[in-house]
């Protein structure tokens, strides 16, 4: 893969209250974040997914500039083994200025980072080197609380109210106990984000995503060129279209295009998912995608 103009390498930011997560640091990441006017230390992890320059080479630049911005948290970076001693060489032989602590997570399927609320999982894919997906799932929320059936049932508004929404039970003074579910509605899911990129098609790909909110995935060749793409262990955007599909996603955003194709021929690919999976978009730089909260 090779920049282009207007088409930088693949990443993917995901902004979550307030903390930064970017999947693959291609070239020009830097350029994007400081477009977009977002904040270098709020990036909490990055998340690699193999150790083909084109994901990682803007890894540097991040790093570096992440010291301008008197950062004191430390930075987490999961990826193959391989990615810490690129880290490491990078540092020392570019003399490399880092005011902070960088922590590696060397990646395996499984959870491999969590924090208030959700966690971050990796899944193998099937490449020419090591390379995995990611998700990033949030746990599932407390229902919705009815104060007017609180009211109904007797309970005082107060601390009875809060114990009830935290999920215990409270002792009414006629000796009533009101449990939470009896002013509490269902509890609901979290959102559900997922990045798939440089990988041959394989049916399995869906169970890893499943139910995904959006779905970053590549569809790099057209369904004609669907030889090619297994030869080259990538997908087309058709079969990125059958893993949104068989997933159950309710969105799905193309990345990762072969070089060989224009802006003007993109709409080939686009055309192509959209055959097995209608709610196909065509990312782009500095595409941004709202995720709201479920009901």
């Amino acid at each position: 893969m090779m920049p282009l103009p207007g088409r930088f390498l693949t990443s993917v930011l995901v902004r979550r209250e307030g903390d930064l997560f970017l999947f693959d640091s291609g070239e020009g990441t830097q350029v994007s974040m400081k477009m977009l006017n977002l904040k270098w230390k709020k990036i909490s992890a990055i998340f690699i997914s193999h150790m083909h320059a084109d994901h990682v080479t803007g890894l540097p630049g991040i790093l570096m500039l992440s010291s301008q911005v008197d950062r004191s948290e430390p930075l987490y970076i999961i990826g193959p083994a391989k990615l810490n001693d690129y880290v490491e060489s990078s540092r020392r032989i570019l003399d490399m200025y880092i005011n902070y602590e960088i922590i590696f997570i060397p990646v395996e399927t499984g959870i491999v980072f969590s924090g208030d609320g959700f966690t971050i999982q990796a899944f193998p894919l099937m490449h020419t080197k090591p390379c995995f997906g990611y998700t990033l799932v949030e746990e599932r929320r407390k229902g919705e609380f009815f104060p007017e059936k609180a009211v109904e049932l007797g309970v005082p508004k107060g601390k009875m109210w809060g114990l009830l929404q935290n999920g215990n039970p409270v002792t009414l003074e006629d000796g009533r106990v009101i449990t939470s579910d009896m002013v509490m509605g269902q509890s609901r899911d979290g959102r559900k984000i997922s990045y798939v990129t440089d990988t041959m098609y394989f049916e399995r790909i869906a169970d890893y995503v499943h139910d995904s909110d959006i779905l970053f995935c590549e569809g790099m060749f057209e369904k004609a060129l669907a030889e090619t793409a297994k030869e080259k262990r990538h997908m087309t955007s058709y079969e990125a279209g059958l893993v949104a599909r068989d997933s159950h996603s309710a969105k799905l955003c193309l990345q990762h295009y072969s070089p060989r194709y224009s802006d003007r021929e993109l709409k080939i690919l686009e055309r192509d998912a959209k055959e097995v999976f209608p709610d196909t978009v065509l990312t782009k730089d500095r595409m941004a995608f709202q995720i709201p909260l479920k009901d």
